[in-house]
């Protein structure tokens, strides 16, 4: 007798974050009893794939016919491609929605952004909200406005409406070399967003840099350690559906925090280590330098402040400090200026 398999719809699978989480799952102790759909627009990424036992569809998110009719098919959505994307995400629910029609409620769990409880601190301060993703009265206060929140509140009211089961992962600032499968195969990006762009502003402008004083701060989460809060939800969600969701299904992805100076500092001492610079001290990034390496904003001068209180007590436990992501600095950097120019030093 063939064993029934759980169908999952998986966008994101070649980012960093999406890629690293597909390939937790691939490893999962039940992978057997699943089936994996992912959405690539490149057709040699998509053969890449379907040899790993991954049903690939060529296309795009834009496509909105496309991904209804692929989130029509899943017991399960795992969105981790780009989070402000409301056409995706309202062609994605209409087809959970016929999904649910079946009788079956499918779950959507749904990654959002640090950006959403971005203050406009300008590197001037720490004194921020700290936003609890147990405390739902506390969620329920962040701006319709706010960055990523309009996908957000679109997604808790269809779990509201009953016909799906949302859990939206909020990642703080992640960091480290994603590894595994899909990265050895060529179809994933290794890097995160966030210190690779502090990077490169500062070898491109021969000096570390930092929004206004750099006195703001971040938390922070490891890669890997996120994609297992992923596998966490998941498996809480089978073990105990009554499990926190919609407005009760926040889950932070938080396990350090830092101050922007802190990142700042350590890569300008990689700088100098590498001779890439003659100063370890970061300077406060010019209005010329936000329009030329972040299209004119301040948000890395910004709080995003929480606590993963639900995620941690439905048992994540992330062990990676703020000190594991500072010493991972340099080895990222000599990655990327190797890539960049054939050597690290």
């Amino acid at each position: 007798m063939s064993q029934v398999k759980t169908n999952f719809f998986l966008t994101g699978a070649t980012g960093y974050i999406g890629g690293t989480v597909l390939t937790r799952f691939l490893a999962h102790p039940r992978a057997n009893s699943f089936q994996f759909t992912v959405l690539v627009r490149d057709p040699k990424k998509a053969e890449v794939f379907k040899e790993l036992g991954v049903t690939a569809v060529v296309g795009s998110h834009s496509d909105a016919e496309l991904v209804e009719r692929l989130a029509s098919q899943a017991d399960v959505v795992i969105s981790i491609a780009d989070c402000d994307d409301v056409g995706a995400a309202k062609a994605t629910l209409q087809g959970l929605r016929k999904r649910g029609a079946s009788g079956t409620v499918p779950i959507f769990i749904h990654t959002s952004g640090a950006g959403v409880i971005f203050d406009d601190a300008k590197g001037i301060h720490s004194d921020a909200m700290i936003y609890d993703d147990s405390d739902a009265d506390q969620i329920e206060t962040i701006a319709p406005t706010q960055m990523h929140r309009d996908v957000d509140l679109l997604i808790t009211a269809a779990d509201t409406e009953g016909y799906i089961k949302s859990y939206i992962i909020v990642p703080t600032s992640v960091w480290g070399l994603a590894t595994g499968r899909l990265v050895d195969s060529g179809v994933q990006n290794p890097h995160s967003m966030l210190i690779p762009i502090l990077v490169k502003a500062a070898l491109d402008r021969g000096q570390a840099g930092m929004v206004g004083e750099g006195k703001n701060i971040w938390h922070n989460v490891e890669i890997h350690e996120l994609a297992d809060l992923y596998i966490t939800v998941y498996d809480k969600i089978v073990a105990d559906p009554d499990t926190g969701h919609g407005r009760n299904g926040f889950y932070f992805g938080e396990s350090g925090k830092h101050l922007l100076y802190a990142v700042s500092k350590e890569i300008g001492t990689a700088l100098v280590a590498l001779k890439k610079s003659d100063s370890a001290e970061p300077t406060m990034f010019t209005q010329a330098d936000l329009n030329k390496y972040f299209r004119g904003s301040s948000f890395l001068g910004s709080n995003s402040r929480c606590r993963a209180t639900r995620a941690r007590a439905i048992g994540w436990k992330p062990t990676k400090s703020t000190s594991d992501m500072l010493a991972s600095i340099r080895p990222e950097m000599e990655v990327l200026i190797k890539k960049n120019t054939g050597s690290a030093t």
